[in-house]
């Protein structure tokens, strides 16, 4: 994957996703508001403020939306330092307005929280800490000083002391609380968007792979016949070309680059095993497909489903069903036993049960499990935890996130399959024999009608193969 779209992924490039148009419209909504609350207080009320001063203040903000529309196109993302600007320049200029109309005798001075929050949602953690520490100081300053409010009468309108620190106190606490409820929801919205693309991106790729599959089965297919009339029809030539040589060798290096399309064309559909085109595939079939890959990682995978098509085994029912073939079925598969293979110690096993109602894939490994810290957040996107000792000797390379497995999560419960994790012993119980089931146990149960290919609504149904579109 590229750096761009890994950084993408990470959120590391959010804060050059707002647009300026967004800010400046926000920014006039200030303004309106501002302007609003003057006039009524010179007007209705008839305070005595500094209006001057605070038309000034507000009219620096609408000069500054007026240059940004001239100068700027309205679809110009901002970087996250210009961001942070434009945040950190409407927080100091609400609080100039402030210091002019009361400090925090003014209702309006909640809304210094404004900036915290919006910096919280669209800005990295330490453009929001400066941003918070920043509203706490203007805070603190407009508490103790500012000028006063004036009534008609000259009389100066100020809450009680106790009331005062009251409110000060409940800015700071807003400050600090919206800033962190803000940023936790952000987070877990941006994770969750993040991952579900790169859920998209592995459905995509494995489509595209399917896809590619097919064509070159059809491929196989439809020249299969061609090659094995020109494969006979050089074999007859060479026979009956013994006196001549140099034409007999003719015939003979046709025949080779026969063989050789033949097995080209066999090596490009070894991906798609036997027959892309068709949309079902015995259950141990689509087993095998989904851990090829890992297959020769220098563990061994045990397929506990070989009782035969028709056969019965422990925990089966009837014959071997034969399911949908379907992308999002083995890529989530194979991340499962990708997942199996990273920790186990020796062995993967990848067991098959089926009845009349489900049909469930057991995977298990011999390794040491999954984490008590982290068991219940399993299929989490980007769940990160402090590794352990022992995880660091287990595999000092591995930095995972959880998005594999949330991929997989994802993929798997789109077919209609609930996933269920958990772990073959304890880690109180010691250590346990190389080759034993006591690691990380991951099992994929389907309702069988949403699954299965031969009965029901998503039968496949058989017939003439239909054109691959391109």
């Amino acid at each position: 994957m590229p750096d761009t779209i890994e950084r993408v992924l990470a959120g590391q490039e959010r804060g050059s996703w707002i647009r300026l148009r967004t800010l400046t419209m926000l920014r006039w909504g200030a303004i309106f508001g501002q302007v609003s609350a003057l006039l009524v207080a010179q007007y209705v009320y008839q305070l005595q403020l500094e209006f001057g001063l605070a038309y000034f203040v507000v009219g620096i903000s609408l000069a500054g939306n007026l240059i940004a529309g001239v100068v700027f196109p309205e679809s110009k993302r901002l970087t996250e330092v210009e961001n942070l600007l434009l945040v950190l320049f409407d927080l100091l200029q609400l609080s100039l307005l402030l210091y002019l109309t009361g400090g925090l005798n003014n209702p309006f001075s909640v809304l210094i929280m404004g900036p915290v929050t919006v910096s919280a949602v669209a800005l990295t953690l330490r453009s929001l800490i400066f941003i918070g520490a920043t509203a706490i100081v203007s805070v603190t300053v407009l508490a103790r000083y500012h000028m006063p409010l004036l009534y008609h009468d000259g009389s100066e309108l100020e809450i009680l002391p106790i009331f005062l620190f009251g409110s000060w106190l409940a800015i700071v606490i807003g400050v600090i609380f919206l800033g962190i409820y803000s940023r936790w929801i952000a987070s877990e919205m941006h994770a969750m968007s993040d991952a579900l693309t790169a859920a998209k991106m592995a459905l995509a790729r494995e489509q595209k792979l399917t896809d590619l599959g097919g064509v070159v089965a059809a491929a196989a297919h439809e020249l299969g016949t061609p090659l094995a009339t020109i494969k006979l029809t050089s074999a007859e030539l060479m026979e009956e070309l013994d006196d001549r040589p140099e034409l007999q060798e003719d015939a003979r290096l046709i025949r080779e680059q026969a063989d050789r399309c033949r097995d080209i064309l066999r090596s490009m559909g070894r991906a798609g095993k036997d027959d892309l085109h068709l949309r079902q595939a015995p259950l141990s079939a689509v087993l095998r497909e989904a851990a090829e890959p890992h297959a020769t990682r220098g563990k061994t995978i045990h397929f506990d489903e070989d009782d035969g098509p028709g056969q019965e085994g422990p925990g089966q029912e009837g014959p071997q069903p034969a399911i949908l073939r379907r992308p999002e079925v083995i890529h989530g598969l194979r991340n499962l036993v990708q997942n199996a293979v990273d920790f186990a110690r020796t062995s993967i096993w990848v067991e098959a049960e089926w009845s009349e109602t489900r049909i469930l894939v057991r995977i298990t490994d011999d390794g040491l499990g999954y984490s008590p810290s982290v068991i219940g957040r399993i299929g989490d996107p980007f769940m990160r935890r402090r590794r352990s000792q022992r995880d660091l000797r287990q595999r000092p390379e591995y930095e995972g996130m959880g998005l594999g497995l949330f991929i997989a999560k994802t993929l798997l419960e789109r077919t209609g399959a609930e996933l269920s994790f958990a772990n073959g012993s304890d880690e109180t119980t010691g250590p346990q024999p190389p080759g034993a089931r006591t690691g990380a146990i991951v099992e994929v149960t389907w309702p069988r009608s949403k699954i299965d290919a031969r009965d029901g609504e998503n039968a496949v149904k058989i017939g003439k193969n239909q054109p691959i579109e391109i």
